[in-house]
Protein backbone atom coordinates (compact mmCIF):
# COMPACT_ATOMS: atom_id res chain seq x y z
CA UNK A 1 0.00 0.00 0.00
CA UNK A 2 1.27 3.30 -0.70
CA UNK A 3 2.27 5.93 1.71
CA UNK A 4 0.06 8.43 3.15
CA UNK A 5 0.13 12.16 1.85
CA UNK A 6 -1.06 14.39 4.56
CA UNK A 7 -1.59 16.98 2.40
CA UNK A 8 -4.16 15.34 -0.13
CA UNK A 9 -5.33 12.13 2.50
CA UNK A 10 -6.24 13.28 5.21
CA UNK A 11 -10.27 14.55 5.13
CA UNK A 12 -12.36 16.15 7.27
CA UNK A 13 -15.41 14.04 7.56
CA UNK A 14 -18.05 16.71 6.40
CA UNK A 15 -15.58 17.01 2.86
CA UNK A 16 -16.15 13.25 2.61
CA UNK A 17 -20.06 13.87 2.84
CA UNK A 18 -20.21 16.02 0.53
CA UNK A 19 -17.40 14.22 -1.85
CA UNK A 20 -17.44 10.70 -1.38
CA UNK A 21 -17.48 9.34 -4.96
CA UNK A 22 -15.01 11.11 -5.57
CA UNK A 23 -12.94 10.11 -2.40
CA UNK A 24 -13.42 6.92 -2.95
CA UNK A 25 -12.28 7.27 -6.83
CA UNK A 26 -8.77 8.74 -5.25
CA UNK A 27 -8.21 5.61 -3.31
CA UNK A 28 -9.44 3.37 -6.22
CA UNK A 29 -6.56 5.37 -8.25
CA UNK A 30 -3.93 6.04 -6.34
CA UNK A 31 -4.41 2.80 -3.62
CA UNK A 32 -3.49 5.35 -1.04
CA UNK A 33 -5.78 5.49 2.16
CA UNK A 34 -7.40 8.63 3.28
CA UNK A 35 -7.89 9.24 7.01
CA UNK A 36 -11.35 10.82 7.97
CA UNK A 37 -11.53 13.20 10.68
CA UNK A 38 -13.97 14.45 12.98
CA UNK A 39 -13.62 17.24 15.02
CA UNK A 40 -10.19 18.05 13.64
CA UNK A 41 -9.20 14.26 14.85
CA UNK A 42 -8.48 11.13 13.13
CA UNK A 43 -11.88 9.02 13.22
CA UNK A 44 -11.91 6.51 10.56
CA UNK A 45 -9.53 5.12 7.42
CA UNK A 46 -10.72 4.38 3.92
CA UNK A 47 -9.00 1.67 2.07
CA UNK A 48 -9.25 0.36 -0.90
CA UNK A 49 -10.35 -3.31 -1.30
CA UNK A 50 -7.15 -5.10 -2.93
CA UNK A 51 -5.28 -3.45 0.31
CA UNK A 52 -7.26 -4.53 3.12
CA UNK A 53 -7.35 -8.30 1.86
CA UNK A 54 -3.23 -7.95 1.65
CA UNK A 55 -3.15 -6.45 5.03
CA UNK A 56 -5.89 -9.16 6.66
CA UNK A 57 -3.36 -11.57 4.53
CA UNK A 58 -0.15 -10.34 6.11
CA UNK A 59 -2.01 -10.40 9.88
CA UNK A 60 -2.87 -13.53 9.62
CA UNK A 61 0.55 -14.72 8.11
CA UNK A 62 2.22 -12.81 11.12
CA UNK A 63 -0.54 -14.31 13.74
CA UNK A 64 0.52 -18.18 12.58
CA UNK A 65 4.22 -16.86 13.03
CA UNK A 66 3.72 -15.71 16.20
CA UNK A 67 2.18 -18.88 17.11
CA UNK A 68 4.14 -21.32 16.09
CA UNK A 69 7.40 -19.38 17.24
CA UNK A 70 5.45 -19.69 21.05
CA UNK A 71 5.00 -23.46 20.22
CA UNK A 72 8.71 -23.79 19.44
CA UNK A 73 9.41 -21.72 22.72
CA UNK A 74 7.09 -24.43 24.62
CA UNK A 75 8.98 -27.49 23.72
CA UNK A 76 5.73 -28.39 20.86
CA UNK A 77 7.92 -28.20 17.89
CA UNK A 78 9.29 -30.86 15.92
CA UNK A 79 13.07 -31.51 14.01
CA UNK A 80 13.03 -31.00 10.30
CA UNK A 81 13.63 -34.71 10.00
CA UNK A 82 10.84 -35.62 12.05
CA UNK A 83 8.59 -33.97 10.50
CA UNK A 84 9.44 -34.52 7.47
CA UNK A 85 8.68 -38.35 8.69
CA UNK A 86 5.45 -37.28 9.92
CA UNK A 87 4.36 -35.58 6.55
CA UNK A 88 5.84 -38.68 4.26
CA UNK A 89 3.38 -41.19 6.72
CA UNK A 90 0.66 -39.52 5.94
CA UNK A 91 0.88 -38.98 2.39
CA UNK A 92 1.44 -42.76 1.85
CA UNK A 93 -1.93 -43.70 4.39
Amino acid sequence: MPRLIPSQDVRPLSEFRANASAVVLQVQQTKRPVVLTQHGRSAAMLVDVASYEALIEQVELLRDVRMAESQIGNGRGLSHSKARLEILSRMRA
